[in-house]
């Protein structure tokens, strides 16, 4: 049971308190950060998220997410979370929008933007957070959401349509 306290925000956005993330229930408004990396090429490097997840397992989303933590801000969290979740440090994130998004839970996302160059293997995953990880050229991942909806975050829709 993680006991670890997360910010809790109001429909503005505005911090009003700390909960255990443990304690979280459908009406209570979160943060969230998330990271889209593409390359040069113009390919995608999606995560799989754990098997062993509450929220989503195993479908693909954005190469980095994560809750936001007392104390943190959407910058510092996405920073923490690319170096835990991918090994990625030491690298510029381009802040991109901020949505809400409602569903089984209601959290605001702030979306990041990189460029990396870097091999698969370069790469070091936290296997309690992520599954795989792996480049989708863009067509490949159009057709993949067209023949596997079920198997992939909402999110990567938006992000398709977006840039």
């Amino acid at each position: 049971m993680d006991t670890t306290d997360i910010i809790l925000v109001d429909n503005n956005d505005t911090i009003i308190g700390h909960k255990p993330r443990c304690d979280i229930t459908p009406t209570d408004i979160y943060r969230v950060s998330a990271l889209w990396i593409k390359n040069s090429k113009g390919d995608i490097l999606l995560a799989r998220r754990a098997y062993t997840k509450s929220n989503s397992p195993g479908k693909w989303g954005p190469a980095v997410a994560g809750t936001n933590d007392k104390g943190e801000t959407y910058k510092s969290n996405i920073i923490k979370e690319a170096e835990e979740e991918i090994g990625l440090k030491d690298h510029d994130f381009k802040e991109l929008h901020k949505v809400k998004l409602k569903g089984r839970y209601t959290f605001f996302c702030q979306w990041y933007f990189a460029i990396v160059d870097k091999d698969l293997s370069h790469f070091k995953i936290q296997e309690s957070e992520v599954a795989e990880i792996r480049w989708f050229q863009k067509e490949e991942l159009i057709a993949e959401l067209e023949t596997n909806p079920d198997g992939m975050l909402d999110s990567i829709k938006d992000f398709i349509h977006f840039e």
